[in-house]
Parts: structure tokens; sequence; C-alpha cells
């Protein structure tokens, strides 16, 4: 009785419309077909909104005025960095190029640096010979200071010498040994009869009158040594003592 009113009574709306099921909507943005971007309906709606506006504008009846590169319309100036500014003078975007007749900053930088360079190569240059000489002048001390040690030593010799004492024997060569190895350093003996009176290399200690002296002497001369004089390169250790006597 049951079924029957109720099929009396009217028909079950699932099967009015049919079989149902799950539905499936495609949401995605991309057409798997075409591979082109879907629109949304929003922004359906809102191109549909804008090309309705953009039909009842004015400005669609006249036709687009131009505007001169870098300038805004109403008197508007475009903001630093926007789109259709004019660079300024001088500059492409980012980068800055100096004008005509202008030396580029990366010039003046350069010639900066090669003048700083050729001041420390004058100065290393002025250096470098500084040294030299005062490593000259430390060794020509050094070896006076020995010499000087060494004078009554030299002074022994050299009255030996004079007095035929060194011609032969172990002791002659002793004092050859010495004189050599004193040259090897620079060392230098002079003050020999003969030679012209010189008051930077000879000290005089006596005046010999009438004294015989060298064909064509004209000026005052050494006639005798008492002690010779040594020296080291420029530099005087000790002048040489000598007698000397004037021209007749």
């Amino acid at each position: 009785m049951t079924q029957q009113g109720q099929g009396a009574g009217g028909a079950d709306p699932q099967h009015e419309d049919g079989p149902t099921g799950p539905v499936v909507r495609d949401k995605r943005k991309v057409d798997p077909q075409t591979g082109q971007v879907r629109e949304t309906v929003a922004e359906a709606q809102a191109s549909q909104q804008s090309d309705a506006q953009a039909e009842a504008s004015p400005e669609a009846e006249h036709p687009e005025v131009s505007h001169p590169e870098g300038s805004q319309p109403d008197g508007q100036q475009p903001e630093a960095g926007e789109p259709g500014q004019a660079a300024p003078a001088g500059e492409v975007g980012d980068t800055a190029y100096p004008e005509q007749g202008e030396e580029h900053p990366d010039t003046l930088v350069a010639a900066e640096r090669l003048e700083d360079l050729r001041r420390l190569q004058a100065e290393y240059v002025n250096y470098r010979r500084r040294v030299d000489r005062d490593r000259a002048r430390d060794k020509e001390v050094a070896v006076g200071g020995v010499v000087e040690a060494l004078l009554p030593v030299l002074d022994d010799i050299h009255s030996a010498r004079e007095h035929g004492d060194l011609t032969d024997g172990p002791f002659a060569a002793i004092a050859d040994k010495l004189a050599a190895t004193l040259g090897r350093f620079g060392v230098e003996q002079f003050g020999a009869p003969g030679e012209t009176f010189d008051p930077a290399l000879h000290e005089a200690l006596m005046h010999l009158p009438g004294a015989d002296l060298p064909e064509g002497a004209t000026e005052t001369t050494v006639v005798q040594v008492m002690q010779p004089g040594f020296k080291v390169g420029d530099r005087v250790v000790r002048p040489a003592r000598v007698s000397v006597a004037d021209p007749a």
C-alpha cells in the first residue's frame, strides 16, 4: 500500500532529472588543448567593462595626441626613474659620460696614479743611491779604523825597509803579505821623495834649505819621507810626514 501511494502521489525528483552523479568542473587556468591562458570570470567581466568605458569615452572620438619625449600632459613632469623620462645631459641610463671637451674621470684617476708611480720611482732611485753612498762611506770608515790601529806596525815596517832590514827573509814576506791584504780593502800608501808638496796629503815636519831637488822643480818638493801616508778611497787616514825644500 505504501508503495502504491507513493507512486500515485508524484514522481521521485531523482527520476525526473535523470540519473545523477559527481560533477567535474575544469578550473585549470591553462587550456590543455591550445596552451592559452584562460580568463577567469572576474577578468572577463573586467575586460568587458573596460571596453564599454573606452567606447563611451570622448577620447575615442579624437585622435591620440602625441607628447614630446620626456614630457607629460597637463604640465606634469615625470619623476626620476619613470619610463619616458629624458636622461640628463651626459648620462645614459645609469652610466655617466663626460660632455664634449671634458676629460673622463677614469683618465684623471689614471694620470694621478701615473704621477704617484713616477714620484715613488724617483724616491726609490734616490734611496738606492743614498744607501750605496752610505755603504761605501761606512766601509771606508771601518777600514780606516783598522789602518789607524795598524799605523805603529806599518811605520816600523817602513823604517825597516829604509834601513835595509827587510830586503830578504821571512819578515819581508810577512810585510809584503800585509801590504797586499790592505790593498785588497782599498788601502793605499803614498808619500815619496820628489813629489810636489800638497798640504792635503803631506804634513811638513822639516824645511831643508839647499837640499837637492829634482831637475825642473819649480815648487816646494818633498825631499824626505819620515812616515808614509795612508788613505782609503778618497779618505785620508793619515797624511805623509815629510821634509820639504824650496827651489832656488
